[in-house]
């Protein structure tokens, strides 16, 4: 959709074992351990698997070879273009197995944390610029004010904080999923990184969504494997949306005590992207508390994780967080806090005249022809009795239950003063003491 930034650069391809920062023995183990779990006998097929170029997987064939731990079959796989096979020794074996049981990880051989800080800086969501036109796009089926536009822009672009408060079922969730789509480019995840010697999980498919693969063809002559690290996945740029269930035992990293692996937290998943705090306010942690622990990352572009043993190490934060509330931001912030948040953005409940601008809009999408007398028994004998306070959501929520009366009644789409009223009672509810 957008050209803004075309060319985040991809991570180049380790060219050799030195080239690659990562503790010998450990890709070694990796190796073996992906071996043992995959039935990896030739160096195409374990080339795949742990996602590095044939000259570098054959390089730690060859160590493991030396160190009495693999040795090749002697036999030249014909389906695999007449290719040596390898097995694991006993020894290489056992070895296998003593591995798994300090860490069951095995396949994409991580990317290490520094490596990785490097990348984030090419693909960063500081580098995008976001013009009116793709704003405007994005948001094509928002009804919104002008000058909102005015404000958006500028805060996408800088990559910065945004908070946006103000009354319920006004499209502030919309409107930070139209923010995400305006982004609109790939970026590159890896599958994992590797800090002090411990494997952190990042691909997540839920969070990550992988844009189209190029399969490479082991027949043909021109590969295509070496145009980038293949222990990164091209993905478009992450969104995490997260409501009341936020904790701030997310935001940290998470061992599986299990596989003696970690996985990476939220913010540290959805870095290049966005991501958004819906319902500030509905968490079972203060407000306050949920923001402090994003001054750091918000100020300094890192964040600050703790190992097992309680060995605390940096990473890169680079996310575009969105805060979104329906209370006032002094009801909930302290000043410092406040102060820190890079643009507020008030989004309001729509004018009468935009409320019936949307209206139609709506009505005509959904096949209700209006009807002059029910409109303006809605806007005078309504209205009045909520102090005319007008939201994005009441157009679409009012015509759903009319259609879906007229549905029910077997009668053709209208719009009638009953029929408002019957659509108006689902809307609200009475306040009344239920007897127990």
């Amino acid at each position: 959709m957008n050209m803004q930034n075309p060319n985040v650069v991809a991570p180049p391809a380790p060219k050799s074992l030195e080239a690659m920062r990562l503790p010998l023995v450990m890709m070694r183990d990796i190796v073996l351990k992906t071996m043992f779990r995959k039935n990896a006998d030739t160096v195409s097929v374990l080339s795949r698997a742990i996602c590095l170029p044939i000259p570098v997987t054959q390089e730690l064939v060859d160590l493991a070879r030396s160190q009495k731990l693999l040795e090749s079959t002697g036999t030249l796989h014909a389906n695999s273009g007449g290719e040596m096979g390898y097995q694991l020794t006993d020894a290489g074996k056992a070895r296998a197995l003593d591995a798994l049981a300090q860490s069951e990880y095995y396949g994409a051989m991580p990317v290490p944390l520094e490596v990785y800080a490097e990348q984030v800086k090419r693909q960063s969501i500081r580098n995008i610029q976001v013009t009116r036109d793709q704003l405007t796009s994005a948001m094509g089926h928002l009804i919104l004010p002008p000058d909102l536009l005015d404000q958006l822009g500028p805060a996408v672009s800088s990559g910065r904080s945004i908070l946006m408060y103000g009354p319920p079922g006004n499209g502030k969730s919309s409107i930070s999923n139209g923010i995400r789509d305006a982004l609109g480019d790939k970026i590159y995840i890896p599958r994992a990184i590797e800090y002090a010697g411990q494997v952190i999980t990042v691909y997540d498919p839920i969070v990550h969504s992988a844009a189209e693969e190029e399969v490479d063809d082991p027949n043909s002559l021109r590969r295509t494997s070496g145009r980038f690290d293949t222990r990164y996945v091209r993905c478009e740029r992450p969104t995490v949306i997260t409501g009341g269930e936020l904790s701030l035992s997310m935001l940290d990293l998470v061992y599986n005590p299990t596989a003696r692996t970690y996985q990476a937290p939220l913010q540290l998943k959805s870095s290049g992207g966005v991501f958004i705090v819906d319902d500030l306010g509905r968490q079972e942690e203060p407000p306050q508390k949920l923001v402090n622990r994003w001054i750091v990352p918000l100020e300094e572009s890192r964040d600050i994780l703790a190992l097992q043993s309680g060995e605390k190490f940096e990473v890169p934060f680079d996310t575009l967080v969105i805060f979104s509330t329906n209370f006032h931001p002094n009801d909930i912030f302290d000043k410092a806090a406040l102060r820190r948040i890079f643009f507020k953005i008030k989004i309001d409940g729509p004018s009468q005249e935009d409320f019936l601008k949307i209206f139609a809009l709506v009505a005509r999408k959904k096949g209700m022809p209006l009807d002059e007398e029910s409109l303006v028994y809605l806007l005078q004998e309504k209205y009045p009795t909520i102090d005319n306070v007008y939201a994005n959501y009441q157009p679409i929520f009012l015509i759903d239950q009319i259609i879906s009366i007229c549905e029910f009644e077997g009668i053709p789409y209208q719009m009638r003063p009953d029929l408002i009223d019957r659509a108006w009672a689902n809307m609200f509810v009475k306040e009344e003491e239920i007897v127990h």
